[in-house]
């Protein structure tokens, strides 16, 4: 019989006796002794389990139950933990939770202190993951020596996502408003899902065979590892070492890591940043188109300078050693000795008025006013000249800009709808043959102005490739 039973007859002082003896406990102290021993010999274990009963306290706090088929135990997330858990669970949720053993004391309750907690699929996937990174990094698929530089001019962008996905909104948003002279491709694939990633393959094996972009950004929003789990595919991360053209990865939020993100050529935290990477701020490029006329416009004035100064330097030279000065300098003499032959015997003032009136002509002849007048003809020829030349330049390169934005237009699939053109597609494929579709299903025809929604009532017309 226990020993807090009571018993009857002559035994009753004998256990009365010996209660002095026992160490009695309180309530309080027991459910402490009880919390020490289940943290002490337990501590920290990993349970998989379903979620029920779940509460977020005001606090911040989350209570809620962890069960299986057989038993259950109340467990608690405190704010600070749960804090850095993505998604919040729900009931029903299967999890996998790192958990210390406790028990509280107010109510006596044994439950679960919880430090981490993952979706249980999500523990294996995981395992996969860096089980096939570790693989890769042994096979050198993310060595930065094999990695490819970005192209310094980038002008053609190709974009591979969803077509219908906020990544690709929120990239054309980020290129429209900092480069929206960039062409930009999309090679529409899943990016969710058991077919995504083969999907993603061959997106990057067309852009690879048609090589129409200088750069292919691969991209989706953020999601949970199972959403973001075709990122981390082999076959896709050998598919991006393999190709020719630069690949920059930009999956899901700073937070998320892929296997595409270790092998792409470089790594962008959000699809919003990998537009960013890629493109040049329109305003930069203005910059730099001022900074160019200001140093041609420099560039001329300097040559002008130049060719000014050297032709001032040929016309002083020139005026040296002309044959013209010489004789004209010989027979001034010869007419001086002549004079001085013939008039010897005058007067010396009469000889001194002569010589002044041979001064006055030969300064009149020298008058530096009749060089200036042609200087000044020579350098008003060259500005015409220098001018005419600017503006059949500026005319050349206009016409060249009118004639790429002519061609561009051309091309554009717009321009095609605008002149009575139409595309018809079915589930978002383009049809080109009449055995893609059948009778009864509905069809999409794209106009240049809105769209026709048609159901299938009869196919005629050749099959044939």
């Amino acid at each position: 019989m226990p020993s807090g039973s009571t018993r009857t007859g002559s035994t009753l002082p004998s256990e009365l006796s010996s209660a002095s003896q026992r160490q009695i406990l309180t309530v309080t102290k027991l459910n402490r002794l009880a919390r020490t021993i289940l943290e002490s010999e337990i501590g920290l274990v990993w349970l998989s389990a379903e979620i029920s009963n779940f509460v977020c306290a005001a606090s911040g706090h989350w209570y809620f139950t962890l069960k299986d088929q057989k038993a259950q135990v109340r467990a608690a997330m405190f704010r600070n933990t749960n804090r850095l858990i993505q998604q919040r669970p729900k009931e029903g949720d299967k999890v996998l939770v790192r958990a210390s053993v406790g028990l509280y004391e107010a109510r006596g309750d044994y439950q679960l202190v919880v430090e981490h907690m993952e979706s249980d699929g999500e523990g294996q996937l995981k395992q996969a993951f860096e089980a096939l990174k570790a693989r890769l990094y042994a096979e050198g698929l993310f060595d930065q020596a094999i990695k490819r530089p970005l192209p310094r001019s980038i002008n053609r962008i190709g974009i591979v996502t969803s077509a219908s996905g906020a990544a690709l909104h929120d990239a054309l948003t980020v290129l429209a408003r900092r480069s929206p002279a960039t062409n930009i491709i999309v090679y529409p694939s899943m990016v969710q899902g058991e077919s995504a990633a083969q999907q993603l393959i061959q997106a990057l094996h067309t852009a690879n065979r048609r090589q129409e972009v200088d750069v292919i950004l691969l991209t989706r929003g953020g999601g949970s590892l199972e959403d973001l789990w075709c990122f981390n595919d082999e076959a896709l991360a050998r598919a991006i070492l393999a190709s020719e053209i630069p690949v920059v990865s930009a999956v899901g939020h700073e937070v998320d890591v892929t296997i595409a993100d270790f092998v792409a050529d470089l790594r962008a935290p959000t699809p919003s940043a990998g537009a960013e990477l890629l493109s040049q701020d329109q305003s930069h490029q203005r910059n730099l188109l001022a900074d160019c006329r200001k140093k041609l416009l420099r560039s001329f004035k300097t040559l002008l300078q130049s060719q000014q100064h050297r032709l001032q330097i040929l016309s002083q030279r020139l005026r040296t050693v002309h044959p013209a000065n010489r004789i004209q300098a010989q027979n001034q003499s010869l007419d001086r000795l002549q004079i001085a032959l013939y008039q010897a015997m005058k007067s010396r003032l009469s000889l001194h008025q002569r010589q002044f009136e041979r001064a006055t002509q030969k300064l009149t002849y020298h008058n530096p006013q009749r060089q200036l007048v042609i200087q000044k003809q020579r350098l008003t020829t060259f500005e015409q000249r220098l001018s005419r030349q600017i503006k059949a330049l500026l005319n050349e390169r206009k016409q060249n800009l009118a004639g790429q934005v002519h061609l561009l237009q051309s091309v554009s699939p717009l321009s095609t709808l605008t002149r009575g053109y139409s595309i018809t597609f079915k589930e978002q494929q383009p049809l080109t043959r009449s055995d893609q579709v059948k009778v009864g299903d509905t069809i999409t025809t794209r106009l240049k102005s809105g769209q026709i929604i048609s159901e299938i009532k009869g196919i005629e017309g050749d099959n044939k490739p």
